[in-house]
């Protein structure tokens, strides 16, 4: 292949994560939406929509096993590559996040604890997982570890969430009439807000791995890797 077109195709394989990681985020935010808005629409758009980020997924993949067999790349482009796979695993499973978000939605039926804002940190996942992509997109480094500095302050966001829904819990009154259905229905909303609060903060998680992985390749740095 002429070195041309195998430029080409590395700036085709950056393009096409840069659209992959659009679709995970708007599948992210309906998600959100459908939580906030008990929307059943919604939620079945982005469980429906899954299918769509799987195909894409193993498209790329099969792109960078194709450069790499075919190619043979060497130094910034293997680490391109690499990081590129990667990354593109991260958001495969973001997606099936969302997918969570979205069957969550479909479960919730009331605010039980309202006090907890759920959108706020979820806002700020978001913006990490934008910015990781911008990162990687601009192959700004010092982007990636304003990512990981961010996420300290979500995982503490996360735990007082956490924290709070089980203290709440601890201290709210059943009364001797409830009965066993309502007692379930409480424990099934204290476990599903839960999951969301986890699911939120594995958002984070992943895009301090795509802010880890594009450092790696621009620099050699293996520092954010773990």
């Amino acid at each position: 292949m002429p070195r041309e077109s195998y430029q080409e195709r590395l700036e085709t394989l950056r393009e096409d994560v840069l659209y992959m990681s659009e679709v995970v985020l708007e599948r992210l935010r309906l998600g959100l939406d459908a939580i906030e808005q008990k929307d059943e629409e919604m939620a079945r758009e982005v469980i429906e929509g899954d299918h769509e980020i799987n195909q894409l997924y193993l498209d790329l993949e099969q792109d960078c096993i194709d450069l790499l067999a075919l190619q043979q790349p060497v130094a910034s482009d293997l680490r391109f590559i690499a990081a590129s796979f990667k990354i593109i695993t991260d958001l495969e499973r973001m997606g099936d996040l969302a997918t969570n978000l979205g069957e969550y939605s479909l479960e919730a039926e009331r605010d039980v604890f309202p006090e907890v804002d759920i959108q706020e940190v979820a806002d700020v996942t978001l913006e990490m997982v934008e910015s990781a992509m911008d990162a990687y997109a601009e192959e700004d480094p010092e982007q990636c570890y304003a990512i990981a500095d961010i996420d300290d302050e979500v995982d503490e966001r996360c735990e007082r969430a956490s924290e709070t829904v089980v203290r709440d819990l601890i201290e709210r009154e059943i009364d001797a009439d409830s009965s066993e259905q309502e007692i379930e229905q409480l424990m099934a909303d204290v476990s599903r807000l839960l999951l969301t609060i986890r699911d939120i903060e594995r958002v984070g998680d992943h895009a301090v791995n795509i802010a880890a992985r594009t450092l790696y390749m621009v620099e050699n740095d293996d520092d954010l890797i773990y």
